[in-house]
């Protein structure tokens, strides 16, 4: 982390008791202070980039309904104009737009694998629960159920026997 200091502030240097050299944005209360000029600064060097120096935009930048940053007016007309040139290198702009739309796809097929494996494991369990309602229906002496009044039936032959090839149907339809 850097401070940054204001262009106009004033550095102060002093010899302190035990003879080292202090340097302060504050003068010492001793007032034996002197003040130094900071040293000129160069500019910041610049990002290497092969693409040549556009003038500035007088456009501002429109926030974009998903919170992006839209570029100038002058980047919209140039996106409206068509695409991009593909020998002139993408701009910062295009490549974020790039990513998001990469970011946004990449999260929807996430999406949709995650539905596929929810209905996949959904249908696992039905399958497994029809075949061992099947094996049941095959093995046991006495089914009973429940009839729509809530006591409990017994299961006879042919009802048995319509249970176990719907059960069957369904495991041939869907389970593989």
């Amino acid at each position: 982390m850097t401070l940054a200091l204001p262009a106009a502030a004033q550095v102060y240097q002093w010899r302190d008791a035990q003879g080292r050299i202090n340097y302060s944005d504050t003068p010492p209360p001793a007032g034996t202070a002197k003040t130094v000029k900071p040293a000129a600064r160069s500019p910041a060097p610049a990002v290497a980039n092969d693409a040549p120096e556009q003038p500035a935009d007088s456009g501002t930048q429109k926030p974009a309904a998903d919170g992006s940053a839209q570029g100038t007016a002058g980047e919209a007309g140039k996106a409206a104009a068509g695409k991009a040139d593909p020998s002139k290198p993408k701009t910062m702009a295009e490549k974020e737009t790039e990513f998001r739309q990469r970011r946004v796809a990449a999260a929807e097929a996430e999406a949709k694998a995650e539905k596929e494996r929810q209905k996949a494991a959904e249908l696992a369990r039905s399958c497994s629960e029809a075949r061992a309602q099947i094996v049941g229906l095959k093995n046991s002496r006495r089914i009973s159920r429940y009839n729509s009044e809530g006591q409990r039936e017994l299961m006879d032959s042919a009802e048995r026997t319509a249970e176990i090839e719907r059960s069957q149907k369904y495991v041939d339809q869907n389970c593989k």
